[in-house]
């Protein structure tokens, strides 16, 4: 999987736990394509600061996921599902 693909989902899963700054850093980098010269004029600080902060950003993000792990459970989730029999899941479906 792509690496930029990786951390939009994990970023789904874990934003909320980012600092209102570091969630506009993220979203500007990786939603926006905006290159780390705009973002630093944006912001006003330099662009090796916004360089820093998307590193800290990435490995927390990463942290997260190894700790949690709510991305690989998702998926063992998602996979036992896509195995079960058509009546267990109309079953399951009509329980929720």
């Amino acid at each position: 999987m792509d690496n930029q693909v990786l951390l939009n989902i994990l970023y789904d899963y874990y934003g909320e736990l980012l600092t209102d700054k570091q969630r506009n850093y993220f979203k500007d980098y990786y939603f926006d394509n905006l290159t780390l010269s705009e973002i630093s004029e944006n912001y006003h600080i330099s662009r090796n600061a916004i360089h820093k902060s998307l590193k800290e950003i990435v490995e927390k993000l990463l942290y997260y996921e190894e700790k949690l792990k709510l991305y690989e459970k998702n998926n063992k989730i998602k996979n036992i599902i896509a195995d079960l029999d058509d009546d267990i899941k109309n079953k399951i479906i009509e329980l929720i």
